[in-house]
């Protein structure tokens, strides 16, 4: 896989096909065989931040990949028993809303619901990520977002349809800080950014000083690979195995060859067949691990609420990291 990947990367960069890429990390058995930087016009959330040149120190919004790194943390508590088990009513760790589970179908909705974004509650994020009609960005307006997420209106029954829903993350977030008693940033520190060796990071916080489950996270794409190698690993030092298992095994259905675990999506590469399992972000933020190559892909891009965002990590994956394997 080596050969050629550096080569490949230019060729696609010269044509213009991966102009959105701002940064680029592949690690293979554990070692940087590929590492690439760009520079160009960013944002923090909407905050726009001008032309940066982007290096390996250089923190990047990943969006909804931190969604993926939150149900690890999840996985963490879980083990220590700080949290709940998915099969485990949701609302039953949410006293503070005893007026919403007076309504039994919404008292049915279990912690799993969450994490498979099963939650069978109204949510729309298909309209641009800077109007409050979007579902995540009203929630992250809103004074309670936690009530605001479990609020919503019941569409379907729990468990039955998949609907992409920044709520079910905000929520997996606050069970985590409310077991573990203190900020999720400040948990993730702790219990996986340093046993990892992770140093640098930011994390957003929305107009309640919360921090963001759904979208906060900032991180190197060194350090965002780093997460991915652990995943990689899977040796239970830092994330439990039994974890990994679970949230790695799919459990519902979104597409013909897309799947859902808890909080990653899973499914094959259609032009090589390869396995992955990954977080995906607004702008092309990317995070793929490929067990059955020893692969992980860290991807940082800057194609914001663009209708072709999944193109840069597309061709990323198709004609640099796995061309070279066809």
């Amino acid at each position: 896989m080596e050969t050629g990947l550096g080569d490949r990367l230019d060729e696609v960069l010269s044509a213009g096909r991966a102009a959105g890429l701002h940064g680029l990390v592949v690690l293979r058995d554990g070692r940087v065989v590929l590492e690439r930087y760009g520079a160009g016009e960013d944002f923090s959330w909407n905050e726009p931040l001008g032309r940066v040149t982007f290096g390996p120190d250089v923190l990047h919004d990943i969006r909804s990949v931190t969604k993926s790194i939150v149900a690890l943390l999840y996985g963490i508590a879980l083990a220590d028993g700080l949290v709940p088990e998915p099969a485990e009513p949701l609302l039953s760790r949410f006293p503070e809303y005893a007026d919403l589970a007076e309504d039994g179908r919404r008292a049915s909705i279990t912690v799993e619901h969450a994490l498979t974004m099963t939650l069978g509650l109204e949510w729309n994020e298909n309209v641009p990520y800077t109007s409050e009609a979007n579902s995540e960005i009203a929630m992250e307006s809103a004074p309670d977002r936690h009530r605001f997420a479990l609020d919503r209106p019941i569409v379907k029954e729990p468990g039955k349809r998949w609907r992409y829903n920044g709520g079910a993350s905000a929520l997996i977030g606050r069970l985590v800080v409310k077991g573990t008693g203190v900020p999720l940033p400040d948990f993730a520190r702790e219990a996986l950014f340093r046993p990892l060796g992770i140093s640098t990071f930011a994390w957003m916080t929305g107009a309640d000083g919360v921090a963001s489950a759904a979208s906060g996270l900032r991180l190197t794409p060194r350090d965002l690979a780093r997460i991915g190698q652990a995943v990689l690993d899977d040796d239970g030092r830092v994330i439990p195995a039994a974890w990994l298992r679970a949230a790695l095994r799919p459990h519902v259905r979104i597409a013909n060859d897309f799947d859902y675990g808890y909080q990653w999506y899973l499914g094959t590469f259609p032009s090589t067949g390869v396995r992955w399992a990954g977080g995906m972000g607004n702008g092309g933020q990317r995070l793929y691990v490929l067990p059955d190559l020893g692969v992980v892909v860290a991807i940082t891009a800057g194609d914001y609420d663009s209708a072709d965002q999944a193109a840069t990590p597309s061709i990323v994956m198709d004609d640099v990291v796995l061309a070279g394997g066809r």
